[in-house]
């Protein structure tokens, strides 16, 4: 029979100083046990594989050592470290809650407290699991673990600290564990790499912790299990082929070929994926994950985010100089549309290939957007540069907002700008190149600049003829047939500076409302920012038609009766009449 040993036992931390990632836990018990103000409970929680139980141990072996080094660790030479390294101590009981839960478990814990440490100071109980305690068994808990003899400790561990009566929980010092970092477990398994003399690379160890999610028992079972695949030689390939884990090159070819509109291409890479096994819900989603990394590279404070190595993040980095944020965003937006519908798609394959065209042709549409901005709001770029001392070239002859090349002025690709390459060759400067506008003051005589030319414009005489007939030039504007025929069918009364509209129904308001840009067109075409819309909503005739009334059956007859003549009332009264039937 072999005599392997798994990682995650072989390795296990035998000293606070082996405890990855947990040091705010570390350094607290080693201050509590220097200043003597150890507590008499602890409750250690956090996610599975983090080091809880292992702490618990540590803990325990420590405070019963005979020679704790000046940096209190447990010696490992002393018999109390000794027998319990041989799991032969009688001073430290370790009892798993999942399986003895039952009072009659907690009662039996409850008759060794009663019993003095055999040899050293302190008796020390390890409960794990405990959330798995049944309600009767936290109950007859409750007054020792209040009220424990001097010589006991108890150490509680659980991964569902809710579930944890509050009485459990006012009586322990309590220490959260965090989730490890990748960081941290790639550098302890590259220690173990080199104690196995194994070759492992960098870039398949931070698969593994990522991986893990923070566990560091689960990484090191990936980790043997990769190794038993591989041999001496752990290879990033190897590694994303056992985890089936997409790579990382995929989604930088897919990426590439949306910012150069090659849909083609990006059909072919998605079929390829798919014949590798994976699912469409896992790529969409690594896409989305991809597409957040490149934006954490747009800014240097934010790239270290990426828990990658440095010759991916320079990838990132690199692909992200050229796709610019608008195209990340909307991409990130479309990647999430088609995650959270991807459920209720019959054709799961086209529900993803439609969010991928989509994607395809975002720099075409922000360059269309950006022409029909230029046209309803020509030279918006003149404006903004003049207002930071940007030289902005002033030939509008031919249409183009380029910059001359006889006076060897150029956009400036600064952190603010969008790269020309990704935009096209045709945009507009303002899109190539937007500046920064760094102070307040800039801004104010930007917005003192516009009010000052809306002001100069010429205003129009205004009289009910004058409206109707931009209200008409406003209609023809409209793309919608049916929308057409409500606006024009709304009578106006004009009274300075009040434009009120009569609409008859719900539909009409509803229509009218939904025109954002009919006021705007208004100011615009007369020159005035003070036209106010009203609408009033009148009753239809047919709506003030009296409701055809109900015939009256005996009794509500008699009761009306009554009401006209009482003394009917009191007749039947007199006589003992009632109402019998309808």
């Amino acid at each position: 029979m072999s005599n392997f040993v798994v990682s995650a036992r072989k390795y296990r931390p035998i000293t606070f100083e082996d405890v990855v990632g947990q040091e705010h836990v570390t350094n607290t018990l080693k201050n509590a046990l220097r200043s003597d103000h150890l507590a008499h409970a602890f409750l250690f929680c956090g996610p599975r594989g983090v080091g809880k139980t292992t702490c618990a141990r540590i803990l325990a072996k420590v405070i019963n050592c005979q020679n704790p080094g000046t940096d209190l660790e447990p010696c490992n030479t002393c018999s109390s470290c000794t027998s319990f390294n041989d799991n032969a101590s009688f001073n430290i009981t370790e009892l798993d809650a999942a399986s003895n839960n039952s009072v009659e478990h907690i009662r039996a814990l409850i008759e060794q407290v009663r019993f003095q440490p055999q040899q050293g100071k302190y008796k020390v109980f390890i409960i794990d699991e405990v959330h798995m305690l049944s309600q009767q068994a936290f109950n007859a808990f409750l007054k020792t673990l209040e009220e424990p003899p001097s010589y006991a400790i108890f150490i509680l561990a659980t991964t569902e600290k809710h579930k944890i009566i509050p009485t459990i929980l006012s009586r322990c010092q309590i220490f959260d564990f965090k989730r490890i970092q990748a960081p941290s477990m790639v550098r302890h398994l590259q220690g173990i790499s080199a104690k196995e003399n194994i070759v492992a690379d960098e870039e398949a160890l931070h698969v593994i912790a990522q991986k893990a999610d923070g566990a560091l028992r689960d990484a090191l079972s990936i980790f043997d299990r990769i190794v038993a695949y591989s041999g001496q030689h752990v290879k990033y390939e190897d590694v994303i082929l056992n985890l089936n884990v997409l790579d990382y090159d995929f989604y930088f070819k897919i990426v590439d070929a949306l910012l150069v509109e090659d849909m083609s291409q990006v059909m072919l890479i998605f079929d390829e994926i798919l014949n590798k096994g994976f699912e469409s819900d896992i790529f969409i989603n690594g896409l989305a994950e991809h597409l957040r990394n490149l934006l954490m590279c747009k800014d240097a404070q934010t790239i270290n985010l990426l828990e990658l190595t440095d010759s991916l993040k320079e990838r990132y980095r690199t692909q992200a100089h050229i796709s610019p944020s608008s195209f990340l965003l909307t991409a990130m937006n479309l990647c999430n549309d088609c995650d959270i519908n991807f459920r209720m798609a019959r054709n799961k394959r086209l529900h993803v290939e439609m969010a991928l065209i989509k994607m395809t042709y975002i720099n075409r549409a922000v360059e269309i957007a950006a022409h029909a901005a230029e046209k309803k709001n020509p030279e918006p770029d003149v404006k903004i540069a003049q207002s930071v001392n940007i030289p902005v070239s002033s030939e509008k002859n031919n249409g183009s907002s380029a910059p001359s090349e006889s006076n060897g002025i150029q956009p400036e690709q600064g952190a603010g700008a969008v790269p020309t390459k990704s935009i096209g060759n045709n945009a507009p400067a303002h899109l190539v190149s937007t500046p920064r506008i760094g102070r307040l003051d800039d801004l104010m005589a930007e917005v003192h600049a516009e009010s000052a030319q809306s002001a100069s414009k010429p205003v129009r005489n205004i009289d009910q003829e004058n409206v109707q007939q931009a209200w008409i030039e406003y209609i023809s504007s409209v793309e919608q047939e049916t929308t057409r025929n409500i606006l024009r069918d709304i009578p106006l009364i004009w009274k300075d500076p009040v434009l009120t509209a009569k609409v008859t129904s719900n539909l009409v308001e509803s229509t009218l409302r939904q025109e954002r840009n009919l006021m705007e067109h208004l100011r615009q075409v007369f020159g005035r920012t003070d036209l106010i819309l009203q609408i009033d909503l009148e009753k239809t005739p047919s709506s003030d038609k009296p409701k055809p009334i109900r015939p009256l059956n005996n009794k509500e007859r008699l009761l009306a009766m009554y009401e006209k003549n009482p003394q009917v009332k009191e007749l039947a009264e007199k006589l003992g009449l009632r109402f019998d039937g309808d």
